[in-house]
C-alpha cells in the first residue's frame, strides 16, 4: 500500500505546471520580503484550502495536526508517513492559487539524507515552501543534538538551492518542556547559517521573547497563534518584529469545536439552532471545484 501511495504522490508532482509554481514562489518570496507581517492560514484539506482562499489570505499552509485530525489519527511522528501528508498536501495545492508552504515535520526520518528526500518530494507535489523542526518524538530526548540538527537544515538548504522553494527551520524547545530561550536563540540562529530562509520556534512564552528572538534573527521569523492563552493581536506581533503568523491546527479545532457544539445541542438539548450559524449550502457549495480533478 504504501509503495501505491508513494507513486501517487509522484505522479502529481510530475504533472505540475513549472512555471506556476515559480510564480506561487515569487509571490510567496515578495511577502516575506515586504516589510509588513502577514497572516498564513494553515488548510486540512482541498475543502478547507478552498474556503480559505476565499477570504484574501495571500499564502496557505498545510497542518499535520489539522490533517491527523481529520483522518483520526494523532499528530504524531508514529502516526503519520511522509507519503500520506504530502498527497494531503497535493491535494491542498491543487485546490488554490495561493502559494502554499507544508508542515513537513522532523522531514521524516533522522537523518540528513530523510530531510533532502522529503524536499525534495514536497516541491514535487508543488508546495513552494516547507518546515524541519528539530524535535525527535522521543520523551526521553525530545530534541536533537544540536550538531545534527544543523546537518538536517543544511541538507535540506541544499536540496532547494536555487530552486521555488523557501525553507523553514523550526526549534521545538519550548513545545517539549525545554522552556531556554538562549538554546532557543542559538538553535535559530545556527539553523539560519545553515541555509533556513524563515526561522520559527512554536510556543515562545510571551512577547518579550517573542520580540528578543526577532531581535536575533538575520531572517523573518513565523510566530504561531491559536494556542490557548496566547492574545497577542496581529499588531502586538508586528510591532514585535514577527514577518509571518500561522495558525497551525487551530483552524482544524475551531471546526471540530463548532460541530461538537452543534452535536451536543442537539442530543442535549433537542434543538438545531447551530443550524443559524452555518455556512448555506448555496456558498459552500459556490466555493467548491465545478469540475472533476
Amino acid at each position: 500500500m504504501e509503495a501505491d501511495t508513494r507513486h501517487r504522490v509522484r505522479v502529481l508532482g510530475e504533472g505540475a505546471n513549472l512555471e506556476h509554481i515559480q510564480s506561487r514562489y515569487q509571490r510567496f518570496k515578495a511577502l516575506h520580503r515586504s516589510g509588513n507581517t502577514f497572516v498564513i492560514a494553515n488548510a486540512w484539506d482541498a475543502g478547507s484550502a478552498r474556503l480559505l482562499s476565499s477570504l484574501g489570505f495571500e499564502a496557505l499552509a498545510t497542518t499535520s495536526a489539522g490533517y491527523a485530525f481529520s483522518v483520526g489519527k494523532r499528530d504524531s511522528f508514529a502516526a503519520l508517513s511522509r507519503d500520506e501528508i504530502l498527497t494531503n498536501a497535493a491535494a491542498i495545492v491543487s485546490a488554490t492559487e495561493l502559494p502554499v508552504t507544508g508542515d513537513l515535520e522532523d522531514g521524516f526520518g533522522t537523518s540528513p539524507e530523510d530531510c533532502v528526500q522529503t524536499i525534495i518530494e514536497a516541491m514535487n507535489v508543488g508546495l513552494v515552501g516547507g518546515s524541519i523542526e528539530d524535535a525527535t518524538g522521543d520523551a526521553d530526548a525530545p530534541i536533537v543534538d544540536l550538531s545534527l540538527a544543523v546537518e538536517r537544515v543544511q541538507a535540506a538548504a541544499e536540496a532547494a538551492r536555487d530552486k521555488p522553494f523557501l525553507l523553514t527551520a523550526r526549534a521545538e524547545n519550548y513545545l517539549w518542556g525545554r522552556p531556554d530561550l538562549a538554546d532557543t536563540i542559538a538553535r535559530l540562529q545556527a539553523f539560519s547559517e545553515a541555509g533556513a530562509q524563515v526561522l520559527y520556534a512554536p510556543g515562545l512564552p510571551d512577547l518579550e521573547a517573542i520580540r528578543t528572538v526577532c531581535a536575533e534573527m538575520d531572517k523573518p521569523v513565523n510566530v504561531v497563534m491559536g494556542l490557548s492563552g496566547r492574545a497577542f493581536t496581529v499588531a502586538d506581533l508586528a510591532d514585535a518584529g514577527v514577518c509571518r503568523i500561522s495558525v497551525g491546527g487551530s483552524f482544524a479545532r475551531a471546526a471540530m469545536g463548532a460541530m461538537m457544539r452543534a452535536g451536543r445541542e442537539v442530543l442535549e438539548q433537542g434543538t438545531f439552532t447551530y443550524a443559524d450559524q452555518a455556512m448555506s449550502n448555496a456558498e459552500a457549495s459556490g466555493l467548491m471545484a465545478q469540475t472533476q480533478p
